[in-house]
């Protein structure tokens, strides 16, 4: 099931990285702006919008130290900073240190209740902590929330599918397609837990509905050989 755990927080890394506009840059061009920020800071260091922006450019770097100081620094005059908390969750949980990065997310959360994204990165970091009641009930919050969204029917179908809640699991996966049709990744996350249980004929059926539906036949084929076996 190591598809299903990739799916669980995909979605999450790509919206992480696509918030960050200029993300293309290389890491010369990163340094280059990190340089330029320093000696704008230099020049004006109580503003948090250049604090931010090197922050950003700390995180294109790998530099996870330098950003976490310029997020202190912002937060330390402005606590309700939203894209400070949000951000410093995000660099805790690339530091593997789940529990401050779950005390950033419940901060943000406290402000802005309805974020799908920082919800999501909650449940992902709960999760991490070994914390399955409480991933559970956040992810549940998620599609309660957010009845329209095939990501938080995923996100909850990936977690139940790793807790071998394959019946619910299914439930989950399924609606999670009937939203987003042509995702692939679904698809092939509820084949993968019908191969696991030896339904052969119901996999196959979801992966030739699939084809039908307009996913290429090549999307599928790895699952579509465990079917024949």
């Amino acid at each position: 099931m190591k598809y299903c755990r990739y799916v669980l927080w995909a979605a999450l890394f790509t919206i992480h990285c696509s918030l960050f506009t200029a993300s293309a840059q290389s890491r010369s061009e990163w340094r280059d702006s990190l340089e330029v920020l320093n000696a704008q800071i230099g020049k004006d260091p109580q503003n948090l919008h250049l604090h931010l922006l090197k922050a950003e450019a700390n995180i294109n770097l790998e530099q996870w130290d330098y950003a976490l100081a310029e997020y202190g620094k912002i937060l330390h005059t402005d606590e309700k900073n939203l894209a400070a908390l949000y951000f410093r969750a995000y660099v805790h949980n690339q530091q593997r240190h789940y529990d401050l990065a779950r005390v950033d997310y419940e901060a943000f959360l406290r402000l802005q209740p309805t974020h799908f994204e920082a919800r999501l990165g909650l449940a992902h970091v709960l999760q991490k902590m070994g914390r399955k009641t409480d991933t559970f009930d956040e992810l549940n919050r998620l599609v309660q929330m957010f009845p329209d969204s095939a990501d938080a029917y995923a996100a909850r179908a990936a977690f139940e599918t790793e807790q071998k809640q394959y019946d619910v699991a299914l439930y989950d996966w399924d609606e999670a397609i009937r939203r987003k049709p042509l995702q692939s990744g679904y698809v092939v996350s509820k084949a993968d837990i019908l191969i696991s249980l030896y339904r052969m004929d119901e996999a196959r059926e979801v992966l030739n509905a699939a084809i039908k539906r307009g996913i290429p036949r090549y999307a599928l084929k790895e699952w579509l050989d465990k079917c024949k076996k």
